[in-house]
């Protein structure tokens, strides 16, 4: 908005200056070396998607080698940094508003990628955008690999022999209850780097944190090596909703950060 008519004399001044205003993700990258780039590689333009409110959700599938599409979950990304574009984390499963919508969409796209002869597992991101109260989903990107929803997913499958039905886009214990999960591989603080592995297992445990197979809920850590180098470990926190899962979640990392004294606090 506010720019001149296309082929007016200020166009492309009042475009550069736009340009050189936007903020990179990374400090590292400058205007002048993102320009030489592009020049050297190309680029690919995209559409902005606009809409009252938007979203990131993914849908993640397996392609067997007898050519069986496989849905295996959704989730919402949890998305940070300068201009909400680095994954952060996610939530599973996404939000039913839209989650059997983006499977439906993403069904269309693993047929496809069969039939050109893909095997394994792979990730569809979405952007949903609602407008008038209804959600729109529209497919950007796929990811040909394992990404950073695959191990908690397991991890929850793991811990709790459940099953998902894409249908539904619920995860239903053997017991009956469903189960939600938060998930990062970003808890990270520069305070964490004092602890190590089995401080993190008895910090969670003296919490009452701890996955337990009872309750089957609780928090799993991952990543624990990056601890002494960077300060980050990753988490899942299952619960029996969203608001359970989260709640465990933000508590867990509450109780780090005032193990450590991150943020000010004194470690208790």
């Amino acid at each position: 908005t506010g720019l001149p008519a296309p082929g007016d004399s200020k166009e492309k001044a009042i475009l550069e200056e736009r340009l050189r205003a936007m903020q990179f993700e990374l400090a590292r990258v400058t205007y002048d070396s993102y320009m030489q780039k592009l020049q050297e590689r190309k680029g690919v333009v995209e559409e902005r998607i606009m809409g009252d409110e938007i979203r990131s959700p993914s849908v993640q599938l397996r392609i067997t080698p007898l050519g069986v599409v496989e849905l295996l979950s959704t989730h919402d990304q949890l998305l940070g940094g300068p201009s909400g574009q680095s994954y952060l984390g996610c939530m599973f499963p996404a939000d039913p508003g839209y989650a059997a919508l983006i499977t439906r969409e993403a069904a269309k796209i693993g047929k496809r990628l069969a039939k050109e002869g893909v095997i394994g597992r792979f990730a569809l991101d979405f952007v949903v955008v609602r407008s008038n109260g209804k959600w729109e989903p529209y497919a950007i990107e796929i990811n040909l690999r394992k990404g950073g929803t695959t191990h908690p997913f397991l991890t929850l499958q793991f811990l709790t022999d459940g099953r998902y039905d894409p249908e539904t886009a619920i995860f239903t214990a053997p017991n009956g209850r469903q189960k939600f999960f938060v998930a990062s591989d970003h808890v990270e603080s520069p305070a964490y780097r004092k602890l190590t592995p089995e401080d993190l297992f008895d910090i969670v445990v003296r919490h009452d944190l701890h996955f337990g197979q009872t309750r089957q809920t609780g928090v799993v850590f991952h990543m624990m090596s990056a601890l002494g180098e960077l300060g980050r470990t990753g988490l899942t926190a299952v619960g029996n909703s969203h608001e359970d899962a989260k709640a465990t979640y933000e508590r867990a990392v509450a109780v780090l950060d005032r193990e450590t004294g991150a943020g000010g606090g004194d470690p208790g």
